[in-house]
């Protein structure tokens, strides 16, 4: 039932009827004239994305659930407001442990399984917190649950990556930051049911190709690329960029074949750490350094902590305070929505660089206004205006680029054996800088001021856009083992097509296939060593 709920939901997607004012019986095909047919989206691998995206509704769930229900626990267990703050940001610390672990078991159990050890360990963390009758017990509750949520904010981009065709990877890969925000709208004080709804529905999904690849199933494989790719011949170019990387010969056709695996345990944080190339370096500064910004630049301190944002910009009616924090709950939502259909359209870059000009102006201008409210006698109504005004253009302009952009960039770029445990740092550094900005907040606005807070984030996401501008190459429309070519060299964002495959020629030719760790160009070999059929 909820995976015919899905496909018909895709269906109305990807099937909507055009009218453009003309009978079909009287359209004349003219060669040359004829606008390009557009290519059509698997709706397997979207209804799969869709699944896999509810995982982000464990962590937006809490979320909600602290934001709204912060004062009630404060009044009913007597804690001070240090205990509060600890209490609304731990969870993104407890995520870390979660999110570190996640990649070592993806490459054990696979993707799909992974999602199912989220959603168990989150459900037993939802049952705790529900049932706590003190602060002891509350923390336990959510030291579970955030170890739950760790595992599915790592999961959900890596697998939906891993399985969208490149054409529409932006598209689908965003979907964990939309249901991420609707989650902690509408999930208060049901914790469980998600959990137990994502346990039974991943039963649907297929696993990740890349890792069946690395598992050496190639017939598991390439069933699934029949299924979530947009053609066959798609489907086969593909299953033969993802041998390549795994470092499987090209003439290699059997259903399972033995390989050499180098994907687990120490010789990856070796290859991350210890032996970088230049490549690995470049997209480790890339993934780590994204996920540090969106974080740093007061996301969230503005979702948080908008109740407080609003009392201090001079709204003490609780009716309109409950208002103004609908509305950026709706905001958020409605930009993340129009995000998901520009990343494969614009690009990343264009979006990123965009999205964090906009929240430098919006974080400048809500610092001014909170500030001369602050120094001023009486209401200003255009300052709180100002300042309302504010805080919805800097949720705006957040989630159209930053949001999404940040889980769909660092979990594509990474090489694939690689990728688990890469894309596992990224998110171990969204959880710590998340985690360090919900607990201080409210002390960093006491000691600064809250209209220095608002430009310490300001000086922040200057400082982030410049790292975009420079560090951040455009990957639209490249597939997952294209990614290599595109970094190594800092300055490298004025690829294109041909360059890439000019530069993919170029490593075919340098390379023997026998150097498991790089060539002249610093690249490396995405794969294992060896397989034989």
């Amino acid at each position: 039932m909820l995976k015919d709920f899905v496909m018909l939901y895709a269906n109305m997607q990807f099937n909507k009827p055009q009218n453009n004012g003309f009978s079909s019986q009287t359209q004349i095909p003219i060669p040359g004239l004829d606008p390009p047919e557009k290519p059509k989206r698997n709706k397997y691998a979207f209804a799969c994305a869709i699944l896999a995206s509810m995982t982000s509704m464990l962590i937006g769930y809490d979320i909600g659930v602290m934001s709204g229900a912060g004062p009630f626990i404060k009044d009913d267990l007597k804690i001070s407001d240090v205990q509060l703050e600890i209490l609304m940001g731990i969870l993104n610390i407890y995520c870390l442990l979660g999110s570190a672990a996640a990649g070592r078991t993806s490459d054990w159990v696979g993707r799909r399984y992974t999602i199912v050890v989220a959603s168990a360990i989150f459900f037993v963390g939802a049952i705790l917190m529900g049932f706590a009758t003190n602060y002891a017990f509350l923390m336990v509750g959510r030291f579970v649950a955030g170890i739950g949520a760790g595992y599915a904010i790592m999961i959900a981009p890596v697998y939906t990556a891993e399985l969208s065709p490149a054409d529409c990877r932006g598209f689908l890969v965003s979907f964990p930051e939309v249901f991420g925000n609707a989650g902690w709208r509408f999930m208060l004080g049901v914790g469980v049911i998600p959990s137990l709804f994502l346990a039974l529905g991943v039963l649907a999904m297929p696993e990740s190709p890349r890792w069946l690849v690395l598992q050496g199933r190639l017939g598991d494989a390439k069933r699934v690329l029949d299924k979530i790719s947009n053609s066959k011949e798609e489907a086969q170019l593909r299953l033969a960029d993802i041998k390549e990387a795994a470092g499987i010969p090209e003439e290699c056709n059997d259903d399972v074949v033995h390989v050499s695996k180098r994907s687990h345990g120490e010789d990856v944080w070796k290859d991350l750490f210890l032996h970088p190339t230049p490549t690995v370096k470049h997209i480790l500064l890339a993934g780590v350094g994204i996920h540090f910004f969106q974080q740093t630049s007061g996301i969230d301190a503005v979702v948080l902590y908008s109740p407080k944002i609003f009392e201090k910009a001079g709204i003490t009616n609780v009716n309109l305070k409950l208002l103004a924090t609908v509305a950026v709950g709706f905001v958020k939502t409605l930009f993340i929505l129009v995000a998901t259909f520009l990343l494969d359209r614009i690009g990343r870059r264009p979006l990123l660089l965009t999205s964090v000009a906009g929240m430098v102006v919006s974080l400048a201008t809500l610092g001014v206004s909170l500030s001369i409210i602050d120094h001023s006698e009486k209401k200003l109504i255009w300052a709180v205006a100002l300042a309302i005004t504010s805080v919805l253009a800097y949720v705006a302009t957040f989630s159209i680029g930053m949001g999404p952009i940040t889980w769909v960039y660092s979990s594509e770029i990474f090489p694939l054996r690689l990728r688990a445990q890469g894309t596992s740092l990224g998110v171990a550094a969204n959880r710590v800088m998340s985690g360090i900005i919900s607990m201080t907040f409210l002390s960093l606005y006491k000691a600064i001021t809250i209209g220095g807070a608002f430009f310490l984030f300001m000086g922040v996401a200057m400082v982030g856009w410049v790292f975009f501008y420079t560090l951040l190459p455009e990957t639209q429309g490249k597939t997952l083992e294209e990614m290599q070519v595109l970094f190594g060299t800092f300055f490298r964002w004025r690829s294109t097509i041909r360059e890439l495959e000019k530069n993919k020629k170029g490593v075919n030719s340098t390379g023997d296939g026998n150097d498991d760790k790089g060539n002249s160009n610093g690249q490396i070999q995405l794969g294992t060593t060896k397989a034989r059929c």
